[in-house]
């Protein structure tokens, strides 16, 4: 496994997070260093902190029995996430056990050979490499094999409890093989570079998995116990969170949560050798010339490394969490001795190029971390206390993380002379290595990482919901023109176009009259920009052509006029004034699901009441809205961002409610942007949405889960329940925002983009689930509906990441790619 470090040379940071996969040895093949050779704030605590959030609503005396009710079916709800969350433990376990086995494979024949007389490896090399991973093996395939016919035969109150416990009781055999973990991997090392047979052997070990066959290599395959030993708290975690704690399985989860983080503390004590000064061979000193921070690209995955410059080596390390009241302690990633040490041009490295993240994707995190310091600044003047604001402070620092990994794009590699990192000068041993690295809290100089969103301020909350404006007219101009509005709205300071007016020919008092609905996340203010439309006679691309526009005026709208309706004048520079008509709707009136009066149309009508009567498996409002988009407007910039005209958007309403046979004949001559707001529209006004009030908070849950097979299990299974019309239909939008963002780098919509505006329409609680609708505080609402937003968007967002969703029966199968439509 090639392991990629870089570094950039950009002052505005952005970081995620990452849960990548760990690289199965220190082998970088370039090095990206960050001139970042400044301080900032160590992220010693990136682990997300998932809180739990019990509801109960206690009314007065005379609810308590509807309030009792209402307790008992969301632990039903619960119970029934619990089989989900098990069943996602289960494929993970199964993933864990082919990792297993493919490492055993190799066993066998290799203690056959040692006994002839040309072994390939010694009986003690055998032992070491593959040290107690036999009885891993043993110990898992025993717990798959007792939990399987208890989630095949599943009830709400199945126990599990004892089956985690008895895995807890045995993590001694981890501990043994974590002690001679370094050890095998050394081991494993030396006997590949002294027998290219059994590298050969080392670098394709056979890994079975339900989905394809795989190879890996023997160290990134020893790495995987390891890795489970430290996942084993977080599972827990998660099945811990969906277990009511009046089930019989609650108090045994508990104990092997207690055994499990026990054994893990116990472990990071012990291997915390005592600080000693570090010296070089030959008596010399090793001095400490420079430490700084980079970013470092792993198999795809940005990290973030402090490096330490010392005077015969650099060194690459990561900080480990730790305990609150622990002190710092590092892990050595790689180490290239300076003798080695070259420098290589793009040309010269055969590493692939560096995944850059749009501006556009930069502009939501930093829109998300504003969001964030809003609801900061709202909890200041509310009385919930310290705690609140201190877990807004944690989201904060990780989207800040977030933003610092993903900003940097300028790379600066370096390896040693062959290109790998083979420490040819001379080679650390791992306790070396382990002292060295504890030299290196007391030795370094920087200590905190810079972040960009440290100032505080008292910015007033935005607005959430829907804003309509017209666009009468404009005024003041002194030539006729050829002109159009743009409508931009700001989500906390990051302004995005939100809808744009049709060209007004040839006139000095142009008149549009043209209605838009806006949706407005945490926005202050709306901002209007008249543009000239200038057409070169010469050829350009449709892109070039708009940036021949000329703008011509722009002004804006404060919080206060937006929040009221109202009809004004905005002042636009002196050349023009643009008349405005505006009204608002909070999001909690304007999401909330009404159910049709009449049920001969489409527009809020249940689904499978719409699929049944046309006789088709997928609505026909959402076929022809995406055929037709698919047409013409994949390369429109803002696609499904943008509004439409709401006159538009209401006239293809009344079109289809009415099953007018002339709709395909209007969609044509209509602009695209309002047939993508008529289908955004027919999804928002569903009386349910399209994942269903029952499942929402499983969705939720499951997204939330630390294991990503699990999480992976879990999503998938939670989809394939989704109700045949709702499945089909979503599948059929899913490969079409796909393919929407196919056209990217013209239309400028990615994955999150799209995710951000379908994932409240699709993924909504139910009005009695809603934390928004239990509000009963306004300025609270907001803040509810941020974290709502926010799973939804993550929801929507793993779907579309996914390569392929299987369909596991024959009946599903026909009915997924049946040519039927």
């Amino acid at each position: 496994m090639k392991h990629t470090p870089y570094v950039h040379a950009q002052q505005t940071y952005c970081g995620r997070t990452d849960v990548g996969k760990r690289p199965s040895s220190p082998s970088p093949s370039a090095l990206f260093l960050s001139y970042l050779w400044y301080s900032y704030p160590l992220m010693c605590k990136l682990a997300f902190c998932v809180g739990e959030c019990l509801l109960f609503t206690f009314a007065n005396c005379l609810l308590f029995p509807p309030c009792l009710y209402q307790v008992e079916l969301d632990q039903e709800k619960g119970l029934e996430m619990r089989k989900w969350v098990l069943s996602g433990i289960l494929a993970s376990e199964e993933t864990y056990l082919s990792h297993l086995e493919a490492l055993l494979i190799p066993m066998k024949p290799l203690r056959a050979a040692a006994t002839t007389s040309q072994p390939m490896l010694t009986i003690q090399q055998i032992e070491t490499i593959f040290f107690k991973v036999p009885e891993l093996h043993e110990i898992h395939k025993d717990f798959y094999d007792a939990l399987l016919p208890r989630v095949q035969d599943w009830g709400h109150q199945q126990c599990v409890g004892d089956l985690f416990q008895k895995l807890a009781s045995q993590l001694g055999v981890y501990r043994a093989f974590v002690d001679n973990y370094k050890v095998a991997v050394e081991t494993a090392d030396k006997c590949c570079q002294a027998n290219a047979q059994f590298a050969e052997i080392s670098e394709n070990l056979k890994v079975k998995s339900t989905k394809d066959s795989d190879s890996s290599s023997s160290t990134a395959l020893l790495y995987k116990p390891v890795d489970r030993v430290t996942r084993s708290t977080l599972v827990l975690h998660d099945l811990l969170k969906h277990t009511p704690s009046s089930h019989p399985d609650y108090p045994l989860l508990q104990d092997a949560l207690r055994i499990s983080q026990n054994f893990l503390s116990s472990i990071n004590e012990e291997i915390t050798p005592r600080r000693q000064s570090m010296t070089v061979k030959k008596g010399e000193n090793r001095q400490l010339l420079r430490d700084r921070f980079m970013v470092e690209l792993v198999e795809g995955s940005r990290k973030l490394r402090h490096v330490f410059l010392f005077t015969d080596l650099l060194l690459c390390t990561k900080l480990k969490k730790q305990a609150a009241g622990k002190g710092q302690q590092y892990d050595c990633k790689w180490y290239i001795p300076l003798a080695d040490l070259t420098f290589q041009t793009i040309e010269d490295c055969e590493s692939t190029p560096i995944p850059l993240v749009q501006d556009e994707e930069i502009d939501a995190m930093k829109i998300k971390i504003s969001q964030i310091k809003n609801e900061i600044q709202r909890e200041k003047r509310t009385t919930k206390g310290p705690k609140v604001i201190e877990r807004l402070r944690k989201k904060l620092s990780e989207q800040e993380s977030l933003l610092l990994l993903m900003s940097p794009n300028m790379a600066f590699r370096v390896a040693n002379r062959n290109g790998k990192v083979s420490f040819k000068s001379f080679s650390l041993t791992s306790l070396e290595l382990q002292m060295l690295t504890n030299s290196c809290v007391k030795l370094q100089t920087v200590h905190t990482i810079p972040m960009t969103m440290n100032k505080e301020d008292d910015e007033s909350s935005g607005l959430y919901g829907f804003l309509n404006v017209i666009v009468h007219s404009a005024s003041g101009l002194k030539q006729s023109l050829n002109l159009y509005c743009s409508l931009e709205v700001d989500s906390f300071g990051y302004f995005v176009n939100k809808a744009k007016t049709r060209v007004y020919r040839d006139s000095t008092e142009p008149n549009w009259n043209e209605e838009f609905e806006i949706e407005l996340e945490g926005s202050q203010t709306l901002r209007l920009l008249c543009y000239e439309k200038c057409c070169n006679k010469t050829k350009q691309s449709k892109e070039d052509g708009e940036m021949t526009d000329k703008i011509m005026a722009k002004g804006q709208i404060k919080h206060s006029s937006l929040s009221c309706s109202c009809h004004l004048l905005a002042d636009m520079n002196e050349l023009s004034k643009i008349a405005l008509s505006m009204k608002f709707t909070s999001r909690e009136f304007s999401l909330k699901r009404m159910p049709s009066r009449k049920q001969s149309g489409v527009f809020g009508v249940k689904i499978n009441v719409v699929t049944k009567r046309e006789r088709s498996k997928v609505p026909l409002i959402v076929r022809q809205c995406v055929e037709e988009i698919e047409r013409r407007g994949m390369e429109e910039v803002g696609i499904y961002r943008v509004s439409g005209v709401a006159t538009d958007i209401q006239a293809l309403k009344a079109a289809f409610d009415s099953n007018n046979k002339d709709v395909s004949v209007m969609m044509r001559e209509m602009d695209v942007n309002a047939i993508a707001g008529t289908l955004k529209l027919y999804f928002r006004e569903l009386p349910e949405p399209l994942f269903t009030d029952e499942l929402y908070p499983n969705f939720a849950g499951g997204i939330a889960l630390s294991d990503s097979v699990a999480k992976e299990s879990c999503m998938l299974n939670l989809l394939l329940s989704l109700p045949e019309p709702n499945l089909v239909t979503f599948l059929f939008l899913l490969d079409h925002l796909k393919r929407v963002t196919e056209n990217e780098s013209v239309n400028k919509m990615s994955l999150h983009n799209l995710a951000t505006v379908f994932g409240p329409t699709l993924l909504r609680p139910s009005e009695k689930d809603s934390k928004i609708s239990n509000s009963s505080q306004p300025i609270s609402m907001n803040d509810s509906w941020s974290l709502e937003v926010m799973s939804q968007v993550q929801v929507l967002l793993y779907f579309l990441q996914l390569e392929s969703i299987p369909t596991p029966d024959s009946k599903r199968q026909s009915l997924l790619f049946s040519t039927e439509v």
